[in-house]
């Protein structure tokens, strides 16, 4: 590695740190003397007598970084052995000695690593650090138990990993996170935070010390680098781009999610927390050891790796003969394999799977989070929206359908749009009232917008639809069958499980970048629609070479014509959902329906795909302060 040109250079007294800002960004430790020194010191060219490349060599300070600890827990980690310093001639160097876990048997050492490479992070100019906290919570801060101090809203529900922590040390962290959040006032989305807390206090003196680390890591500034996402626009691309990841370099898992979970982009949701939060301590020990050297990247290979793992765990077969299950079984799966991989995997086969993927860059993962993080700007889609609760005003007295309980009413109503949440709903057309009559239906719904479909079938499933558009509209198109609507459509299913299914674009927003605006074109007979090439899923035509947001990994766009298949009726039938099928087809007797998958709404069956309808109600919503 070729030195920098025309450093300055100042006289230092020995045991000062020199820090090396090499091209790759990362930095490079020389030493003096064998002494640990301040982070702040000029960069110094090495002297003409010593090695070409930078030494880092430490000998350990008294300091007890053990008080916050388990040892108990540690297990063969509590034998402290191995090297008890770090002489190192170059970052490659440097590098192998982290991925090698050159001081991962030896606590004090590892603690002292850390602390010199967190010290060397391009901070803000003013950050916060160990006297901050100190004059905030107080030298001898009163011991609350960790329920008194809740963790923040900004978290999303992240617990604080034990990482064979002792009882005091939870409440510690606790009040760490506590000051960050009142320290770092724009963090507004930072799952990882707890889990990074818990990790630095481990090998901190005291909860000050934790502070201070933490805070450097936050307050990186170094161009194009970062150690924690701490907004949801950061996370949620991440989430995409660890997708496209996915799809490139594990294809043969990727397919295996794709198979078994309705939707992927949700179980991708937990890549960061399958490292930071679920893996045992020993691994995520290790992977901290390599994340603080190279950076973010780390976070990547590793989760990478685990989904390889979970491939082979699941067994060879792979995504041949898997069943669907509901993305939320198929997280807890996941989950249950990371916290349990200790059995299986060893730390060093964890990292050896994980920098064993080749022609993974910075540099790809750089224009992947860019590009995802456009994608989702362009959508509006730049913080995680916060649903009010909200009471469906009904008196359960009066409330009477023979469809729906009251509480299954609330249930649905918690989906619709807040606009309309407020409103009562008011029952339009019965089929045990008005008959089984296409015309009554649609005579009764006209001028009610949106109205509420519910079915219940001779089989006892109960699924329906939320219909955000005025059923006259259907006129526009003649006696053609037209669809129309919006993108706040959405289907449903009550019994015999309850599940929601959205607008496609909604669920996946990376996948409307490639949708061009464009008027739909009209339908022709829904008999010839699933015939229609035109009207299914066409390969995407990118130039080569060009990075797309995740589930382009599917390998397909979505035109405007499928994605804008929301609802349509004639005299002969209701259709809710287009594209490679209809989500729901009723014909014009009322008496007989499909279900199926479609492009719109990316639903699977409702029901029995072939059914008989034993009773169809449309609900409308009205506002009772209005009136």
């Amino acid at each position: 590695m070729r030195e920098p040109q025309h450093e300055a250079r100042r006289e230092t007294s020995p045991g000062q740190l020199a820090l090396w800002a090499a091209k790759t960004g990362e930095l490079i430790f020389r030493v003096e003397n064998r002494r640990l020194a301040p982070p702040d010191t000029d960069p110094l060219p090495p002297a003409p007598s010593q090695a070409t490349g930078p030494e880092f060599s430490g000998i350990m300070s008294e300091e007890d970084y053990g008080s916050f600890v388990d040892w108990n827990q540690m297990g063969d980690m509590a034998k402290s052995s191995g090297p008890t310093k770090v002489d190192c001639k170059d970052l490659k160097e440097f590098k192998q000695m982290a991925r090698q876990g050159h001081w991962a048997k030896n606590h004090k050492l590892r603690s002292q690593v850390y602390q010199q490479l967190i010290k060397a992070i391009p901070c803000r100019t003013v950050t916060p650090d160990a006297e901050v906290y100190r004059d905030i919570m107080g030298t001898e801060a009163p011991k609350k138990p960790p329920s008194s101090i809740p963790l923040p809203e900004f978290v999303d529900g992240s617990t604080l990993p034990r990482y064979c922590l002792n009882v005091d040390a939870v409440a510690s962290a606790h009040r760490v996170i506590s000051c960050l959040a009142g320290q770092f006032p724009d963090i507004s989305h930072c799952p990882a935070l707890p889990a990074v807390t818990a990790l630095m206090l481990h090998f901190s003196a005291d909860e000050a010390q934790c502070f201070e680390h933490v805070s450097r890591m936050l307050a990186c500034n170094e161009p194009g680098k970062r150690l924690v996402d701490q907004t949801y626009l950061a996370y949620e691309s991440s989430c995409m781009t660890f997708g496209d990841l996915a799809n490139k370099y594990c294809s043969a898992a990727h397919k295996l999610m794709v198979a078994t979970a309705h939707d992927v982009l949700e179980v991708y949701s937990d890549w960061q927390r399958w490292v930071l939060g679920d893996l045992p301590f020993a691994h995520v020990a290790r992977v901290l050891d390599v994340f603080l050297v190279e950076g973010y990247k780390v976070l990547y290979r590793v989760a990478l790796a685990l989904l390889k793992f979970y491939r082979k765990h699941k067994g060879q077969g792979g995504a041949a003969g898997q069943q669907q299950q509901d993305s939320a079984a198929v997280r807890a799966d996941v989950q249950s394999f990371v916290r349990n991989i200790g059995a299986t995997v060893t730390p060093d086969k964890l990292l050896e799977k994980a920098f064993s993927i080749r022609l993974f860059s910075r540099k790809e993962i750089t224009l992947l989070q860019l590009t995802n993080e456009k994608s989702l700007q362009q959508k509006g889609i730049t913080v995680k929206q916060k649903r009010r609760t909200v009471q469906l005003a009904l008196d359960p007295d009066s409330f009477s359908s023979e469809i729906v309980s009251a509480k299954e009413m609330r249930d649905v109503w918690s989906w619709i749009p807040e606009r309309f949440a407020l409103c009562t709903p008011q029952l339009l057309f019965t089929t045990s009232t008005h008959g089984c009559s296409l015309n009554r239906f649609f005579s009764h719904c006209e001028g009610y917008e949106p109205t509420l479909l519910l079915i219940r079938t001779t089989d006892g499933d109960v699924c329906g639809a939320f219909l955000s558009t005025d059923w006259e509209e259907r006129k526009r198109g003649g006696n053609k069958l037209s669809f129309f609507g919006t993108g706040e459509c959405f289907v449903f299913r009550l019994k015999p499980e309850m599940e929601r299914y959205e607008w496609v674009v909604i669920r996946h927003p990376e996948l409307a970048s490639s949708i061009k605006t464009q008027p739909a074109p009209e339908d022709p007979d829904p008999d010839q629609n699933q015939e229609n090439q035109e009207g299914r899923l066409q390969p995407p035509q990118k130039p080569p070479g060009e990075l797309s947001p995740f589930l382009s990994a599917r390998h397909f766009n979505l035109n405007s014509r499928n994605t804008s298949m929301f609802m349509a009726g004639n005299f002969d039938s209701i259709i809710v959902g287009g594209g490679d099928g209809n989500a729901l087809y009723i014909d014009s007797e009322l008496n007989h329906g499909r279900t199926g998958c479609c492009t719109t709404f990316d639903n699977p069956p409702l029901c029995a795909e072939s059914f008989q309808v034993a009773l169809l109600e449309a609900w409308g919503f009205q506002d009772k302060m209005a009136a």
